[in-house]
């Protein structure tokens, strides 16, 4: 008797641990949606900006950054429409005319652009010597390669700033934060991930960039740096500025002014944008 319900006891104790097991380990047959591994954002405008104009900028033995610039920028326009159709570009210049520093941001901003895009080209200061108590300037043309910037952190409030208008401030009815205060905490809480988030984009994007020059093209760089680029940080969005190559070397100077290397750059950049496009909007 004592082994029967010895017995009983086991089988009713091991039926009770299989019906737990099964309703503790029940797979989801509907699982929920993750609605975090796609909000939904799309690229869809990219701003690209010809550096200076004007009779502004650096210069070579035979052209000039603002003609070099908006050539590549005229082909970097033709280049994403044709291989990145779904994108919007929005030129700040597109003549030889200078545009100030504030009004390409505002071109940007005004048109909610998802990416700035600003072209420049490097160039060296002369170097200087002194010979027999003269100073003597000779000009410096050993500078090789591209150079990406982000903006520098010591500009921070001027972005704030920026993000600040263009997120708060409501222009023709369209803007996108109705009812929000600037001065609420829970609206400078949103204001830092925008600001944290554009930031993270646009080193993002520099070293995809970059990775094109260098892996792809084999161009020497000098990386991705930062520093206290205006147009960047009063743009509110991710923003580079590509410096394209050193205009004041005679050999950079033919590969900037040539077919082959004005649509080698912008192939890249193309690049670039495709891989990014593909990156953020996962």
């Amino acid at each position: 008797m004592k082994n029967k319900a010895l017995k009983r006891f086991i089988y009713c104790l091991s039926l009770l641990l299989f019906l737990l097991v099964q309703s503790s380990f029940k797979i989801d047959e509907h699982p929920k949606k993750d609605t975090t591994v796609n909000n939904g954002f799309k690229l869809r405008t990219i701003i690209v900006d010809a550096g200076h104009g004007g009779h502004t900028g650096a210069f070579g033995s035979y052209s000039t950054e603002e003609s070099v610039t908006l050539a590549l920028a005229l082909k970097l326009q033709k280049a994403i429409e044709k291989n990145v159709p779904s994108v919007k570009v929005v030129m700040t210049r597109t003549s030889t005319a200078n545009v100030p520093l504030k009004t390409r941001s505002e071109i940007a901003n005004n048109n909610k652009g998802d990416l700035f895009i600003s072209i420049h080209c490097n160039s060296l200061s002369d170097r200087t010597s002194r010979v027999h108590g003269r100073t003597i300037r000779v000009p410096d043309r050993s500078g090789k390669g591209v150079l990406i910037l982000v903006y520098g952190f010591h500009r921070d409030k001027e972005e704030t700033a920026a993000l600040r208008e263009n997120l708060f401030e409501e222009k023709d009815g369209k803007g996108i934060s109705e009812g929000f205060d600037p001065n609420d905490p829970t609206a400078m809480i949103l204001l830092n991930a925008f600001k944290a988030k554009y930031r993270k984009n646009s080193i993002r994007f520099a070293n995809i960039v970059n990775n094109e020059f260098t892996e792809t093209d084999g161009r020497r760089s000098d990386g991705v740096k930062e520093q206290g680029v205006l147009v960047l940080c009063h743009s509110a969005m991710p923003a580079v500025l590509i410096e394209t190559g050193f205009i004041n070397n005679p050999a950079e100077e033919d590969y900037l002014n040539s077919e082959d290397g004005q649509n080698e750059i912008v192939a890249s950049i193309v690049r670039a944008i495709v891989e990014y496009k593909k990156e953020i909007e996962q």
